[in-house]
């Protein structure tokens, strides 16, 4: 595509043969095609990472017995990509900005479709561990800089419009995720695969198709340079100016008049971060990195930011807690629900629900069963009705957040999140007691919806810190958000089969105290958050 735009006849017409801003130049190329196909590919990498963190819900149900899992392991094989998340996302950040966006999110998008093949072909709990860790370690390349990199293709006064139309790709990927799962999961057939000695069921495709939008954008991107902003503040002024060229032409499919520069006016920029950011470009020692990524993130806990940054990163964890941790046994949960009710039971409770379908896998170890000849406890298939409340719940977010955005301004973010929080709260808790199963799973679907208290508290975090910490800030606190999930996964997992109400009055009561804690947020009373400040978000 790119050839044949550049083999286009270019006008004679010469528009601009002057040095301007790169803001200014960037404005030139109009808003087209090339535009909306980063903004196409930003969304489907942001969804890329919900496939491949949120999609192994789906999968533990109708593996269990295929890979001998415990409830305990379901819940450390659940939270295990989040932790490659949260052990390798400062580093990205770091990395991204010193060496380059596009130089992180290309092979990063290419080692985590690689990891996730791997992972589809393991025969037992360690293996794919192991593999979905590293899935989650590579992953968060691509998502902790997909939005810095979106946004330096466009000026100041176009790139939230971009962000928000990746964060549009990202709902619809939200809203597929169900779908997608159950077109896979459900199909009927399976074949063995001798050499490895396993029996390759549609689980096992659904985890490559998971990873298969990494694989799509990673190919997409050889097409796509540097980001030119990136490259201007490195020197490289020359590249900056022929890809503003390649844009033009891309958006003007070389129809337009000619568009010339032939330089760019240099930007300001504090000599202190531009001699840091020079020293950690050049910089090979681990221990300089390590000493430069502390300089960077220490002043976030200390003096007046200490409170701030604490208030924030508790808050996300106690979010991250239920909206990931409890999410990943939701298709589980569901389906031992519908398990019931086809045996003719119309009134238990959630967790009468969970003790009375516990799977005893002590008895497929057993030599004399085979991979073919699974006994009936085991599912190969989820119930329509897991699928149907998680289409639900993600339509629910996807409209959520547009609502929300709307009225943040008029409203708020105080009264939203103390809303949000202890609506979510109590409902949590009431699924204890109740014993008609539509109600509880609703009730269920609401407590998950605790998620819009993300995108909030991060349009606090842009409120609370200056433009030198706010990136950092939100990475942080998104850090603690995701060990929040781990955590959470791991309860739920640890505690399901022997107290399950217990893991639902850990989720209502934190999220109550969350709601509590949101008062002393600083600044929360003034109503001066902006659209696009609370664009900033992450599920």
């Amino acid at each position: 595509m790119d050839d044949t735009i550049d083999k286009l006849p270019e006008p004679k017409d010469v528009t601009y043969q002057r040095p301007v801003k790169l803001d200014d130049a960037l404005l030139m190329t109009k808003f087209g095609i090339y535009n909306l196909c980063l903004i196409t590919i930003s969304g489907t990498i942001l969804a890329a990472v919900l496939l491949e963190t949120l999609g192994i819900s789906y999968v533990l149900p109708v593996a269990e017995c295929d890979l001998l899992l415990t409830t305990k392991e379901k819940g450390v094989l659940s939270a295990i990509s989040f932790a490659g998340i949260i052990s390798s996302s400062h580093l990205w950040g770091f990395l991204a900005d010193t060496r380059g966006r596009r130089t992180v999110i290309l092979p990063t998008l290419f080692l985590a479709f690689v990891s996730t093949v791997l992972s589809s072909f393991t025969t037992n709990f360690w293996l794919i561990t192991l593999t979905r860790f590293f899935t989650g370690f590579f992953i968060s390349g691509s998502s902790a800089t997909i939005y810095a990199y979106l946004g330096e293709f466009h000026a100041k006064s176009n790139s939230s419009r971009a962000i928000m139309g990746a964060s549009f790709v990202f709902g619809v990927g939200c809203i597929l995720l169900p779908l997608i799962a159950w077109s896979v999961i459900n199909q009927e057939w399976e074949f063995t695969i001798p050499l490895l000695n396993i029996v390759y069921r549609p689980w096992r495709l659904f985890i490559v198709v998971c990873g298969l939008p990494s694989l799509v954008c990673g190919i997409a991107l050889l097409y796509f340079p540097e980001s030119p902003k990136f490259l201007f503040s490195r020197g490289h002024e020359q590249a900056t100016i022929e890809i503003v060229h390649k844009m033009y032409r891309w958006n003007t499919s070389g129809k337009g008049s000619k568009l010339e520069l032939s330089s760019l006016l240099p930007e300001t920029e504090a000599q202190q971060t531009k001699i840091r950011r020079e020293e950690a470009a050049n910089g090979k020692s681990v221990m300089r990195l390590l000493k430069q990524m502390w300089q960077q993130t220490a002043p976030l806990f200390m003096g007046t930011y200490r409170n701030r940054t604490t208030i924030i990163c508790v808050l996300q964890f106690g979010i991250y807690l239920t909206s990931n941790g409890m999410y990943m046994f939701f298709p589980d949960i569901l389906n031992r629900i519908a398990e019931l009710e086809d045996q003719g039971v119309t009134r238990t409770t959630v967790c009468q629900a969970v003790y009375s379908t516990k799977v005893d896998l002590s008895a497929l170890q057993l030599p004399e069963l085979n991979a073919t000849a699974l006994p009936e406890v085991c599912h190969q298939k989820l119930d329509i009705s897991a699928y149907e409340h998680s289409f639900v719940l993600e339509t629910i977010y996807a409209l959520g957040f547009a609502v929300i955005g709307l009225i943040i301004n008029a409203v708020g973010k105080l009264p939203i999140l103390v809303f949000i929080f202890g609506f979510c709260g109590i409902c949590g808790i009431l699924i204890v007691f109740i014993d008609l199963p539509l109600l509880a799973i609703w009730f269920y679907v609401i407590l998950l919806t605790c998620g819009f208290c993300i995108s909030v508290v991060n349009a606090c975090t842009v409120d609370l810190f200056p433009t030198n910490l706010r990136a950092m800030a939100v990475c942080i606190s998104l850090m603690f958000g995701r060990l929040g999930s781990v955590v959470g996964a791991n309860i739920v997992g640890l505690l399901l089969d022997s107290q399950c109400e217990l893991t639902f009055w850990i989720s209502g009561v934190s999220l109550i105290g969350c709601g509590v804690l949101s008062f002393f947020i600083p600044n929360i009373y003034k109503r001066n958050a902006t659209a696009d400040r609370f664009s900033v978000s992450s599920r």
